[in-house]
């Protein structure tokens, strides 16, 4: 059986040593204010939240920042690097985060160039194989590569995140082929991250047997983020649902949904009767 499909008739989706009900992970960034960013996570109904450790003010004394209202809420942190592109500044962070929230949870990001922010493979894999030394539980943003993620589980990472598409590019899954072979491949939780673009995008990856999602900018940009969020969450448990139920396979010719047996047929005298 497919480690994807085994994890995911688990409970709930197992990180590391943290387990979470909800399968969706969200963004905290690209919001208008934090009270729609708020009510957008409630609606959603997310347990875990992405926020970039570099981008928020870990000083703030007024106890009005980003982390301490996510706090406030009962939200579990996951703190990512974004913004590094060299692996010691990546392992620089994923330890400020640590010290700063209490959690070895650690979303590793390590961008190679600013044009498209594609991961950087090798520096990905040299810096989640230090921080799993650390003692870090890692969920590394890579390329849709099945070798990648092969090696990044091999290094021990707790979950891989392949891109469906570039950042905030809402493109979707683009190379479905791919992510199969890393779902094939991998046992550690597949967790698509960039790219989503809509609820379809979501109930998509979920069908081909993904662990979860993660989603920030296809809700904080929509034109109702609260709406889309209810959206987000709604999708990721229907495709879960229908990978759970099976799908029928598919043919190439059109087979009726009612039985024959009973059908009203004609007689020879135009009488008619049932067969």
């Amino acid at each position: 059986m497919r480690g994807a499909m085994a994890e995911a008739k688990s409970d709930g989706l197992q990180l590391g040593t943290e387990t979470f009900q909800s399968r969706l992970i969200l963004g905290s960034a690209r919001y208008p204010n934090h009270d729609v960013l708020l009510r957008a996570l409630r609606a959603g109904g997310a347990e875990l939240i992405t926020v970039a450790i570099r981008r928020v003010n870990l000083d703030d004394p007024t106890g009005e920042n980003l982390l301490s209202l996510l706090k406030k809420e009962g939200y579990r942190l996951l703190p990512n690097t974004a913004g590094c592109h060299t692996v010691r500044d990546a392992v620089l962070t994923a330890e400020l985060a640590r010290e700063a929230l209490g959690t070895n949870l650690i979303k590793l990001e390590i961008i190679a160039d600013e044009d498209t922010l594609y991961p950087d493979a090798e520096k990905l894999i040299e810096g989640a194989r230090q921080l799993v030394n650390k003692g870090f539980q890692v969920l590394p943003y890579s390329i849709d590569d099945p070798i990648t993620c092969k090696k990044l589980e091999d290094i021990g990472c707790v979950a891989v995140m392949p891109l469906g598409s570039p950042i905030g590019s809402g493109m979707g899954i683009l190379n479905p082929y791919n992510l199969n072979l890393i779902l094939e491949k991998v046992r550690v939780p597949v967790i698509v991250d960039a790219g989503i673009g809509t609820a379809s995008d979501v109930a998509i990856a979920m069908e081909m047997g993904c662990s979860g999602v993660l989603v920030d900018t296809a809700v904080a940009h929509a034109k109702d983020s609260v709406l889309m969020a209810e959206a987000m969450k709604l999708a990721v448990q229907a495709g879960r649902n229908a990978r759970l139920a099976g799908r029928i396979p598919k043919k190439y010719f059109a087979e009726a949904s009612s039985p024959k047996q009973g059908m009203i047929q004609s007689g020879p005298k135009g009488a008619r009767k049932a067969v």
